[in-house]
C-alpha cells in the first residue's frame, strides 16, 4: 500500500467517524431507540462529503454503538468521573464509538482509536472535552487490550 492510499484510507475512516458520531449523536438526543436508527442512517448518508466515507466502517460504528450501547456503557462507565447520564451527547457518542472499536476492531491499533476519538472531541467537543474522552479511552484500552498496551510501553 502506498503512502498516498494510505493516507485516503485514513481519512475515509474519520470521515466514517465523523458521521457514525453525528449519527449516534442525533439517536441519543432522540431518546436512544433503535428503530430511529434506519432514519437517522439514511439522513447520514445523504450529507455533504458522505462518499468520501468508509461505508463499512461507519455502518459497523452507528450500528454497533446503537446495538451494543448498554453494554458499551457498563465498559466505560467505571472509568467516568461522573454518571453515564451527566456526560454531553457528544462525549457519550465518542465513548459509545470508542469502546466499540476497542472492543470488536482489533486491527486498528488501540493509539490510533484513541487518537481518533481525540480529535473527534476536538472537533466536535467542548474546550477540553478531549482530555477527557483521551483519559477514559486510555484506561479503558489497559484492560480491552492489555497486551496490546503493555507491548507498547516496552517497546
Amino acid at each position: 500500500m502506498t503512502e498516498a492510499s494510505r493516507q485516503n484510507a485514513r481519512s475515509a475512516r474519520r470521515r466514517a467517524r465523523e458521521f457514525a458520531l453525528q449519527g449516534v449523536y442525533e439517536w441519543l438526543l432522540k431518546g436512544g431507540d433503535a428503530g430511529e436508527m434506519g432514519e437517522i442512517d439514511a439522513h447520514m448518508q445523504d450529507g455533504e462529503g458522505f462518499a468520501e466515507a468508509d461505508l463499512g466502517h461507519y455502518k459497523a460504528l452507528l450500528y454497533g454503538a446503537a446495538r451494543d450501547a448498554a453494554a458499551l456503557r457498563e465498559r466505560f462507565a467505571p472509568f467516568l468521573d461522573r454518571q453515564v447520564e451527566e456526560l454531553s451527547p457528544v462525549e457519550h457518542g465518542i465513548l459509545l464509538i470508542g469502546t466499540y472499536e476497542l472492543q470488536n476492531h482489533v486491527e486498528i491499533p488501540y493509539k490510533v482509536v484513541i487518537n481518533e476519538a481525540v480529535e473527534l472531541a476536538k472537533s466536535f467537543g467542548g474546550t477540553d472535552g478531549f482530555k477527557f474522552v483521551n483519559g477514559v479511552l486510555d484506561k479503558l484500552a489497559a484492560e480491552v487490550r492489555a497486551a496490546e498496551v503493555q507491548a507498547g510501553r516496552r517497546g
